[in-house]
C-alpha cells in the first residue's frame, strides 16, 4: 500500500471521528425545549366523578297477591294518585265462593261443638245415675248381699259411664279446635278477597303500567305476584350512580355534588349525598372474578331547589326529571382556599435520589424523628413526588422534592418544596416523568396559558 492511500485512511478515520464527537458533544449542548407555569394561589375542589340513572327517592312497585283478570283499572301512566284510591280491581267471583264455603265450614263446625256440648250433658246426667246405682250395689256387696259378678257387672257400667264423659269433653276440644280452623279459614278467605281490591299506598304519580285491563296477573302469597304498575313520588329525585372502590373511601354521607343531566345541556344542579353502599355491586354474585371492576352503590339526591326554575307552569307533584335518565355527577370531597398550586402535570415520582440534595431529599420529612430521617435517608431510592424548577438565571432545571395535598382536573395543592411565583417545567410529559435531569439545560417555548415565551 503506498503511503498516499495510508494517509488518505488515517485523514479519513481522524475525519469521521471529529463528526461522531461533535455529533454527541452538539447534542448535549442542545437545550431541551419546556413549557412552564407559575406556581400560585388557588382554590381546590377534590371530586369524584361518577355517573348512573335518576330514579325516584320512593318508589313503590303494585304486585298482586291473588290471581284473576283485571275487571277494573282506572288508571293510566303519568295519572297522580291519592293514598287509598283504587289503582286495580281483580275479578273476585273464585274468592267470594272460597269464602262462603269458609264460612259454611264455620258454621259447620260450630254446630259440632254443639253437639258435643249436648253430648257431655247426657253423658255426665248418665254417669250421675250410674255413680249413685254403683255406690249403692257396692255397699251391698260388702254386706255379701250381690255376688261378686254382678257388682264387676255394675262396675265395668260404672267404668264405661264415666270414659263416655271424658269422650264427651274430648269432642268439645275437637270442635272448637275445628272452630278455630274454621275461622281461620274464614279469614284467610275475607283477606284474599280483600286483595281483589288494590289501593294506592302512597300518594304519587303513576310512572309504569305493566298490564292492561282484561288481562291475568298471576299472585302467590308465598311469592311475588306480577308487577302491575309503579307509583312513584316524585317531589324528591335521587342519582344512583357506582363508585369505584378507590374512591369511594373518600365519599362521606352528607357530602355536597354537582349533578349534570343529559336531557338539561349547560344546566348543573346541586346534590347532596344521602346513601353508600356497604357492599361491592359485584359481591352480590355468585362468581368473583379478580379482573372484575369493584363499584359502590351511592345515590345523590338533587335538592328541588336548584330546579325550581325548571318548575313553571308544573304542580307541585310534577318533576323535570324523569326515571331513568342519565346523568353524571361530581361529588366534592374535599375542598381548599387560596393554596399554593402548580399543574398537575408538573408532578413526577422519581426512583433516582442520588442528584438531589439531603434537605430537598428529606424536606417533607422534616418534622419526623432524627432515627426516622436516617432510616430513610439509608433506603433513599424510595419514589418521592418531584417537581422542576426553570431557573432563569443559568436556564437549568433544578430538582425539588415537594408535598402535595388535595387536587382538582387541572390543578394540585403543594404543601412544601417550592415558593410561590416560581416558574415550574409543565411539559413535555417525556421529559418532566421520564428523560429530565437536574442540572439539564432549557429553555422555554410555551407558557402553561399557552403564551409565547421562547427564549433568544
Amino acid at each position: 500500500m503506498s503511503r498516499n492511500k495510508k494517509r488518505l485512511i488515517w485523514l479519513g478515520g481522524i475525519l469521521v471521528l471529529i463528526i461522531v464527537l461533535a455529533l454527541i458533544f452538539g447534542k448535549k449542548d442542545e437545550d431541551i425545549e419546556v413549557t412552564t407555569a407559575k406556581s400560585s394561589m388557588k382554590d381546590l375542589i377534590e371530586t369524584v366523578a361518577a355517573s348512573g340513572k335518576i330514579q325516584p327517592e320512593t318508589e313503590v312497585k303494585i304486585q298482586s297477591e291473588v290471581s284473576g283478570q283485571i275487571i277494573e283499572l282506572p288508571v293510566k301512566e303519568g295519572d297522580m294518585v291519592k293514598q287509598g284510591q283504587l289503582l286495580v280491581k281483580i275479578n273476585p267471583d273464585l274468592y267470594t265462593s272460597a269464602l262462603n264455603r269458609a264460612q259454611a265450614a264455620l258454621n259447620s263446625a260450630k254446630s259440632n261443638l254443639s253437639s258435643a256440648k249436648a253430648r257431655l250433658s247426657q253423658a255426665e246426667a248418665q254417669f250421675k245415675a250410674t255413680d249413685l246405682n254403683y255406690n249403692r250395689q257396692k255397699k251391698l256387696f260388702e254386706d255379701n248381699a250381690i255376688s261378686k259378678s254382678e257388682m264387676e257387672n255394675i262396675t265395668s257400667q260404672w267404668e264405661t259411664s264415666k270414659a263416655e264423659v271424658s269422650a264427651a269433653k274430648e269432642s268439645i276440644s275437637s270442635a272448637e279446635f275445628s272452630i278455630e280452623s274454621a275461622q281461620a279459614g274464614v279469614n284467610e278467605a275475607q283477606d284474599n278477597l280483600k286483595r281483589t281490591t288494590i289501593l294506592a299506598p302512597m300518594t304519587g304519580t303513576v310512572t309504569a303500567l305493566n298490564k292492561e285491563l282484561g288481562e291475568t296477573v298471576l299472585g302467590n302469597n308465598m311469592m311475588s305476584g306480577d308487577i302491575i304498575m309503579k307509583v312513584s313520588a316524585l317531589d324528591y329525585m335521587e342519582v344512583n350512580v357506582e363508585v369505584n372502590e378507590s374512591d369511594i373511601v373518600r365519599v362521606t354521607l352528607g357530602d355536597t355534588a354537582l349533578v349534570e343531566v343529559d336531557s338539561y345541556k349547560d344546566e348543573k344542579f346541586k346534590g347532596l349525598v344521602t346513601e353508600i353502599g356497604n357492599t361491592a355491586l359485584n359481591a352480590l354474585t355468585t362468581t368473583l372474578s379478580m379482573d372484575q371492576v369493584t363499584n359502590f352503590s351511592v345515590k345523590i339526591r338533587i335538592l328541588p331547589e336548584s330546579y325550581q326554575h325548571l318548575m313553571q307552569n308544573k304542580t307541585a307533584s310534577d318533576s323535570p326529571f324523569k326515571p331513568g335518565m342519565s346523568a353524571t355527577v361530581d361529588i366534592i370531597t374535599n375542598k381548599a382556599d387560596h393554596v399554593l398550586s402548580v399543574p398537575i402535570k408538573s408532578v413526577a415520582t422519581r426512583e433516582d435520589t442520588t442528584s438531589m440534595s439531603a434537605a430537598d431529599r428529606f424536606r417533607k420529612r422534616a418534622d419526623q424523628s432524627d432515627e426516622t430521617a436516617e432510616s430513610e435517608n439509608v433506603a433513599n431510592d424510595k419514589p418521592l413526588e418531584v417537581v422542576f424548577v426553570f431557573n432563569e438565571s443559568t436556564h437549568k432545571a433544578e430538582l425539588r422534592v415537594v408535598e402535595t395535598g388535595i387536587q382538582d382536573d387541572k390543578f394540585i395543592q403543594i404543601k412544601s418544596g417550592i415558593n410561590e411565583g416560581e416558574e415550574i417545567i409543565t411539559g413535555p410529559y417525556e421529559e418532566v416523568s421520564h428523560s429530565l435531569k437536574p442540572g439539564d439545560r432549557v429553555k422555554r417555548k410555551t407558557s402553561f396559558e399557552g403564551e409565547e415565551k421562547k427564549e433568544e
